[in-house]
């Protein structure tokens, strides 16, 4: 049995000695592999196409302007046309009601200016229109001017325009556009009629027809009323230049030369002027220089009250029985009025000087003028008869040629220094003026040294 396994054992340990030994059969080559097809280059991710922005809205244009109304009615007439140009021009307007007749709106101004906080557009007498160009605060608006359609120098008063165009670089005008005049306005005098009557004083409109109002028929007409008593007054101006400056015209003098660079407050009509005045105040015949006549006559205690056209809303608010008369003739046969103006002007650093002066433009258009007008405000600063045609329609009842009269008189126009410094030169005849009127310097001193004062003046400028 043993032999028998061991057989066994070496068959099998035989059978795997030649497993082990044997070559294995070839394998077959393998196909090559098809190259695989170049792929097409992907293109390059390119970015999300931005998404397309609105265009931006246009900024709204904001202007501020501003004038200097004499009373809260004139105040309200400006806002209520601020709103309409507003809508016009499609842009924001805030008006500004500036401060009193006073030099103080201007100093207020030119503060502002300096500060940069002051409007974009704003009115400022024609006296002083050298004085703001001077400075350098006004910007020039000929370019705007020549290229709005319809725009012409000639569509308003030649004297106006003459200091509004004038080049101080060139002496020339027309060269530019410091502005646009607002309105023009002669002084009248406002009659209290009901203390006229009661006085037994003649009627001054029926004296001035007759032509007989002159400076003697004023002076009885005022001691008359004045001799009612109590605290009623014949006459009563406000103390700056443009009252005192009609009497020293009408005697046939006035502030400077023909030339305007020179002072004549010394001359011999000058002074004729200032003593005729001096003589009301020294009758007493006048409320006291200094004080503001108007409340006393809207309140009814004065016959006679010296001003403007623009004092006309005021006054028709009073319940007595009122109407005006052209200044009386002084001895050079003429009243000594003048040819009130001031312009719309624009801030030299203004944001937006195309929209202000379309602005300026607006304002002094006929049919805003004419609805300015209509309250009794001005009288529009365009020529032409059917201007004054218009003019007479409003307040038919009242005496309105009074103010046209004026105008036709040989008034002398407001108008700056372009020699020297009107603010400067105001200052001191008006210190030295009030002297006289309150009874502290004699016209004779007066005439004696006021020249050398204010003649500094011209000495600034050259």
């Amino acid at each position: 049995m043993k032999t028998t396994y061991r057989l066994i054992g070496l068959m099998a340990i035989a059978g795997l000695t030649l497993a082990a030994c044997a070559v294995p059969p070839a394998q077959p080559a393998q196909p090559a592999q098809p190259a695989q097809p170049a792929q097409p280059a992907q293109p390059a991710a390119t970015e999300a196409p931005a998404a397309t922005e609105a265009p931006a809205a246009p900024a709204e244009i904001s202007l501020r302007w501003r004038t200097r109304p004499d009373n809260k009615e004139e105040a309200d007439v400006y806002a209520s046309i601020s709103d309409e140009v507003a809508k016009k021009l499609g842009i924001k307007l805030t008006y500004e009601p500036g401060g009193s007749e006073t030099a103080s709106y201007q100093d207020v101004l030119r503060t502002e200016l300096a500060a940069g906080t002051a409007p974009d557009v704003f009115w400022i007498p024609g006296t002083d229109i050298a004085d703001f160009v001077q400075r350098g605060l006004l910007l020039d608006l000929r370019p705007y001017a020549d290229a709005t359609e319809g725009y012409s120098d000639s569509n308003y008063y030649p004297e106006p325009m003459f200091h509004l165009t004038y080049n101080p670089a060139t002496g020339k005008p027309g060269e530019v556009l410091w502005g646009l005049p607002r309105d023009v306005s002669t002084f009248v005098l406002y009659l209290n009629l009901d203390l006229i009557n009661e006085a037994g004083a003649p009627d001054p409109r029926e004296l001035a027809k007759a032509g007989k109002w002159d400076w003697a028929a004023f002076k009885e007409v005022a001691e008359k009323i004045n001799a009612l008593g109590g605290d009623i007054k014949g006459y009563g101006m406000n103390a700056w230049w443009g009252p005192f400056g009609a009497f020293m015209n009408s005697a046939g003098g006035g502030f400077f030369n023909a030339e305007r660079n020179a002072c004549n407050l010394n001359s011999k009509e000058s002074l004729e002027g200032l003593a005729f005045l001096r003589s009301l105040y020294d009758a007493g015949i006048a409320v006291p220089y200094g004080e503001d006549s108007e409340p006393p006559f809207r309140a009814g205690k004065v016959g006679m009250f010296q001003n403007g056209r623009w004092a006309t809303p005021g006054i028709s608010t009073v319940t007595f029985n009122w109407d005006v008369v052209e200044l009386p003739k002084g001895p050079s046969g003429h009243m000594g009025n003048w040819l009130f103006w001031g312009a719309y002007v624009v801030n030299k650093n203004t944001k937006h000087p195309e929209a202000a002066w379309k602005l300026v433009d607006a304002l002094t258009q006929p049919d805003i003028q004419a609805k300015v007008a209509a309250r009794g405000t001005n009288i529009p600063s365009r020529v032409g008869e059917a201007v004054f045609t218009e003019f007479l329609k409003i307040l038919p009842e009242k005496n309105n040629q009074a103010f046209l009269n004026g105008l036709a008189d040989k008034p002398a126009a407001e108008g700056p220094l372009w020699t020297g410094s009107w603010p400067d030169f105001d200052k001191a005849m008006g210190a030295k003026v009030s002297d006289v009127l309150t009874g502290k310097l004699s016209v004779e001193d007066f005439g004696k040294t006021i020249c050398d004062e204010a003649g500094k003046a011209f000495n600034k400028q050259g």
